[in-house]
């Protein structure tokens, strides 16, 4: 038996000659740098690492990865990626798209490969708006928001890409922002390491067109309020000095005070796997709800353990093959219905 060795990789080899060609100061830098960082972590052979885009800014991603990548058109990278995946189990596969790429024109796609649950990792950057055609507000543009394509107020309701992926009954859901850079890694290394579709939400900012559109979550002064970084098995605190939790009044939250006399004991213990919880949280900013405005949640929010779809095509076509034999290709295209034409 001859022992393989894997090449041992930095995040330089993952680097390529193209120049990166987004507008400087986007968020996609940070993104792709932490990308670069994480890669020689995971121990994959870059041959066996492929990045799949749709259209959009993000989408140029796979040109500055050095492993293989597919460049595909409006919002079909998910559906690209799960033939890849369905006839090559063995590679990593990486989706990266945008709100728009995703959830307009891939939307159909986006919640189909949720709901079948191959191993891929989903890469949303969401920025709230449409970057690469200058500015038009994108299915996660908030009501009103005024643009060049709603210039009196868009009227639309926004999609909340998790609460949507929930509902596509995703296996794993997770949230971080751009400039979170330790958080974002771990997002991903996260990502990587659950067996089934992983949707990982990455606040991303577009300075040009929808420029600190999170930076309340991102800026030190306002993240202590208006963050929680939520942990498995951790109580949900967050506040300056951790001095606010959130605790559960039967299914409704509650903010309380840890200064003033609540107990840490009684808070909302996070739970990956709990469904429940997590259609509670993924809706914690949304008025609509009824739930109140709450900090929003980053880190993983759920996580279960469930068959993988190609693990169960494979499967299929062994049993088939077995029982019938590989069959033939020309009698198959020829079917049992023929005509001869004089």
């Amino acid at each position: 038996m001859t022992d393989i060795t894997i090449e041992k990789l930095s995040a330089k080899d993952f680097e390529t000659d193209q120049e990166v060609r987004w507008c400087p100061s986007c968020g996609d830098f940070a993104i792709l740098k932490q990308t670069q960082m994480v890669m020689p972590r995971l121990g994959i052979p870059r041959e066996n690492i492929v990045f799949v885009s749709g259209i959009g800014c993000s989408s140029r991603f796979p040109y500055y990865m050095n492993t293989y990548g597919i460049h595909s058109i409006h919002g079909r990278a998910t559906a690209l990626a799960s033939g890849l995946k369905i006839s090559r189990p063995d590679l990593s596969v990486w989706i990266v798209t945008g709100d728009g790429d995703a959830l307009s024109i891939g939307g159909n796609h986006l919640i189909h490969l949720l709901r079948r649950n191959l191993d891929v990792n989903i890469l949303l950057f969401n920025n709230q708006i449409y970057g690469l055609t200058k500015g038009q507000y994108s299915p996660t543009s908030e009501q009103h928001k005024v643009t060049k394509s709603t210039p009196v107020g868009s009227v639309d309701h926004p999609f909340n890409p998790l609460a949507v992926a929930l509902g596509a009954d995703a296996t794993f859901i997770a949230r971080t922002l751009d400039k979170e850079a330790r958080h974002l890694q771990k997002m991903l290394e996260r990502s990587h390491e659950h067996k089934g579709t992983s949707l990982l939400e990455i606040y991303q900012n577009c300075n040009i067109f929808n420029d600190n559109a999170f930076d309340v979550f991102g800026n030190k002064a306002s993240q202590k309020t208006q963050a929680i970084f939520v942990e498995h098995g951790q109580p949900l605190v967050f506040g300056d000095k951790d001095s606010l939790g959130i605790k559960l009044d039967g299914h409704k939250p509650i903010v309380v005070n840890l200064e003033e006399g609540a107990s840490k004991d009684d808070l909302w213990i996070h739970d990956e796997t709990d469904l429940l919880k997590a259609q509670i949280m993924v809706r914690f900013f949304e008025s609509k709800s009824n739930i109140g405005n709450f900090p929003r949640p980053l880190g993983v929010i759920y996580a279960e353990k469930r068959e993988l779809y190609e693990q169960n095509v494979q499967a299929q076509i062994i049993d088939e093959t077995a029982s019938k034999g590989l069959g033939n290709l020309n009698q198959l295209l020829q079917g049992k219905q023929t005509w001869q034409v004089n």
